[in-house]
């Protein structure tokens, strides 16, 4: 075992900060597709 395993900075799940990444980046790409559509709606 390396020494990284026996004194890890932070003992909280992984599950947890990979699911705040997803829906992170899943908030910021549909915010994204949003600004498009009202962009091209706007410019017809």
């Amino acid at each position: 075992m390396n020494e990284f395993e026996q004194d890890p900075q932070t003992k909280r799940n992984d599950v947890l900060d990979a699911g705040m990444g997803f829906v992170v980046s899943f908030v910021f790409f549909s915010l994204i597709f949003v600004i498009a559509t009202i962009v091209e709606l706007v410019a017809r």
